[in-house]
């Protein structure tokens, strides 16, 4: 088992920033590639970013490209999720999840989920 719990969520003005964290428990955290995901309120929940074990490989979605990064520190058991330039279309919860495999775009792939955290971007 792998228990994930994100923090650093909350309500910010469009084009400001946000650091979101997501802190690991429970096994050895370099096999795991981890991802964010987010859900808007009626809305299916969606890929935002993924990271491999090493951290040298990051995929993102084409409408966080170029304003947010993903990261690790391996060191700390934790990943973060740098949100620049937000949007209000950027609302949503956010998750993060760990995948014991490469990491993808699918939420399906992954085996563990941390609870969520809010993001709220006001126009």
């Amino acid at each position: 088992q792998v228990q994930l719990v994100e923090s650093g969520g909350g309500l910010v003005q469009a084009g400001g920033s946000l650091r979101l964290s997501c802190s690991a428990s429970g096994r050895t955290f370099t096999n795991y590639a981890m991802g964010w995901f987010r859900q808007a309120p009626g809305k299916e929940r969606e890929f935002v970013a993924t990271i491999n074990w090493s951290g040298g490989r990051t995929i993102y979605a084409d409408s966080v490209k170029g304003r947010f990064t993903i990261s690790r520190d391996n060191a700390k058991n934790t990943v973060y999720l740098q949100m620049n330039s937000l949007k209000p279309e950027d609302t949503a919860v956010y998750y993060c999840a760990a995948d014991r495999g490469y990491g993808g775009l699918g939420s399906v792939q992954y085996d563990y989920w941390g609870q969520g955290t809010q993001v709220t971007v006001s126009s």
